[in-house]
């Protein structure tokens, strides 16, 4: 079984991204130092995302986005400079985290103007992708599987879900996706 916490690469573009992380260090006004304790990142990590020199992980971006109060589709959508109502199916990013099998696609991105987000997934078989803590306490989510067979571990609450099931929860803690079956599991994942 693969295991997201483990290093993995990202072809997200890394430069804007970095760019990007250093000024919402700025604007929190943190030094490395409070960020590395805030999130549990090496402060030398940091460092190097900052400029550029090593992409970031599944891993290191939600705790980045924990560290911020922010989802990792706000994330990517501040690297963004622009909003269109209209989000055609090849404008939607995705970020492919091929170490792990996980694959995401902002279907419909967050702005400052709308708060509820869509995000597709897909996780290979044997893929594990495990978030230690939401950006936000409390965040609403719907999770519809349409193929495969997930397990959704919740503050330690497992549930199995096999095609066309719907999961619904308030995310107050860690989150883990599992791939249980031999085939990937597609699922459409609604952030309130």
């Amino acid at each position: 079984m693969v295991n997201s916490c483990n290093t993995n690469e990202n072809p997200f573009d890394d430069a804007l991204l970095a760019l990007r992380l250093k000024s919402l260090r700025q604007e929190n006004q943190y030094s490395l130092d409070q960020l590395a304790e805030r999130s549990g990142i090496s402060r030398g990590t940091l460092s190097r995302l900052e400029k550029g020199d090593v992409s970031p992980t599944t891993n290191v971006l939600g705790k980045l986005c924990s560290a911020y109060g922010l989802s990792m589709s706000r994330l990517m959508a501040m690297v963004e400079t622009q909003f269109d109502p209209l989000v055609k199916a090849k404008d939607q990013q995705i970020w492919d985290d091929t170490k792990t099998g996980y694959t995401r696609k902002s279907v419909s991105p967050p702005n400052g103007h709308l708060s509820g987000e869509v995000v597709e997934g897909k996780l290979a078989p044997n893929t594990h992708i495990c978030f230690e803590k939401p950006f936000r306490l409390n965040i609403e989510h719907h999770l519809i599987l349409h193929s495969g067979s997930l397990r959704m571990t919740l503050d330690h609450c497992v549930y199995d879900l096999r095609d066309g099931d719907c999961l619904r929860y308030l995310l107050t803690g860690s989150s883990t996706f599992e791939n249980t079956g031999p085939t990937p599991v597609h699922y459409h994942l609604f952030i309130l």
